[in-house]
């Protein structure tokens, strides 16, 4: 089997050598170019498998080379060498498409790690990329972009946050991020950083020295070591305290943690991903979110919609929420009724695709016969309309309780009207006595 093969531009012939040296002893073949115009030649004769450029060059900057190599029929890992500290230009070359960076003076270990993770990206992105077909369902054009592009950033090493509503699946799409890069053999660590008690925040992300403060009878890792080699998801990063957000910015930056009560920094191996439904810009705006975070960690931003914005998805997604719901063959299990699924493609979902698997858990529980009716459903009455409402305003509370409130309100007038006659009363409401019973239990009305 052939040695892979390492382009290395570098117009300061000490770092060339230095490269090559640790490359071979790698057993990586190496080409070097001394600036873009010898390195573009190189990429064109020979089949490289990845590229090392420095930033400053003699006939232009190491951006350049890396918009070149997005160009190519298979382009292939590139990583930009910057000066100490220079985090601007390596955030600039990961956003065009850099798989990672190194810092001079070079770290070996780092650098080693990083030339490792490199080879290990292959030519099964689109096969991997076919797979999340299964996964992050439907075919609606905004979904097969988002698939695209989860191949594309698999193929990076750079800080991505995901954003949108609550219940849209945003840890859904980390997981697949991480499944289909070099780092899907190693650990994917998810944490909602809302969950976490603020005093306990720093030992549980950088682990802690035994007797650092009370409670601390051992040695303990945190979640940045417990990530190792793989990828760390930060779900409800807007949640962390401004005190820790400084010290997660350094941790990115050096790609080293400081254990509580630790003399020592240790050199860890994460890939970060991080997502909130909350806005990150506004916070920034604020104060209450750093703005040299913001731009560290939303080096990529992927944006997933809302269940509401991809009505056309719904089908499929009901099929493969009841499936896992029942686990029965399609033969046997239930199927949604033509007024039932176009109740669901109208209804606004505030919870995204976690409230339609609570909406098709409740309607298995009250169905009868072989088909799921609208009925069923038990959607908000009026929801759509609760929504848009003026009258609408965040004193009242969550979303939830505020369309709860105008459903009590409706039934409660509509029983008065028939004297509380239930059967009447459901009638009235376009319910059958049985989801109209269900609700009345529901909320708590049933006496």
């Amino acid at each position: 089997m052939n040695k892979p093969l390492a382009l290395i531009v570098d117009d300061e012939p000490d770092i060339r050598e230095l490269l090559e040296i640790t490359l071979n002893r790698m057993s990586i073949r190496t080409a070097c170019a001394e600036n873009i115009a010898q390195a573009k030649a190189l990429l064109k004769q020979e089949s490289c498998d990845l590229c090392l450029t420095d930033m400053k060059l003699p006939d232009g900057n190491g951006l350049e080379l890396v918009d070149f190599i997005q160009t190519l029929s298979a382009p292939i890992p590139v990583a930009v060498i910057t000066a100490h500290g220079n985090m601007e230009s390596a955030i600039l070359a990961m956003k065009k498409g850099a798989f990672d960076f190194v810092s001079k003076p070079f770290d070996l270990p780092g650098l080693r790690l990083l030339i490792n993770n490199a080879l290990k990206l292959s030519d099964a992105g689109t096969t991997k990329e076919r797979r999340t077909r299964h996964t992050l369902l439907g075919e609606s054009l905004i979904m097969q972009e988002i698939r695209a592009k989860i191949g594309k950033l698999a193929r990076s090493q750079a800080p991505v946050y995901i954003s949108g509503e609550s219940g849209s699946g945003k840890e859904l799409v980390a997981k697949l991020i991480h499944q289909q890069s070099s780092r899907s053999d190693h650990a994917f660590v998810a944490i909602n950083c809302g969950a976490i008690p603020h005093d306990l925040m720093e030992s549980e992300f950088f682990g802690h020295k035994k007797g650092s403060f009370t409670g601390a009878v051992s040695d303990k890792k945190g979640l940045f070591q417990a990530a190792e080699g793989g990828t760390l998801f930060l779900d409800e990063v807007a949640d962390l305290p401004l005190s820790l957000q400084v010290k997660l910015l350094r941790a990115i930056q050096e790609k080293k943690i400081r254990p509580v009560g630790d003399q020592q920094e240790i050199p860890v191996d994460i890939r970060l991903l991080s997502a909130t439904h909350r806005n990150l810009n506004d916070m920034v705006r604020d104060g209450s979110f750093r703005q040299d975070l913001y731009y560290r960690i939303n080096v990529i931003d992927l944006h997933v919609p809302p269940l509401r914005e991809r009505p056309g998805d719904i089908p499929a997604l009901v099929e493969h929420i009841l499936a896992k719901l029942t686990g029965a063959n399609k033969q046997d299990r239930p199927v949604l009724s033509a007024s039932a699924l176009a109740a669901l493609q109208k209804y606004h979902f505030p919870g995204n695709v976690r409230e339609l698997e609570n909406i098709m858990e409740r309607a298995l529980a009250l169905y009868d016969g072989n088909n799921i009716e609208s009925d069923d459903l038990n959607l908000p009455i009026d929801a759509h309309k609760a929504a848009k409402s003026p009258e609408y305003s965040p004193v009242l509370g969550s979303l939830e309780d505020h369309l709860e409130g105008i459903e009590r309100k409706a039934i409660t007038l509509v029983l008065e009207e028939n004297e509380g006659d239930k059967t009447a009363a459901a009638k009235q409401l376009g319910l059958s006595f049985r989801s109209l019973r269900y609700r009345l239990k529901q909320l708590d009305m049933d006496h």
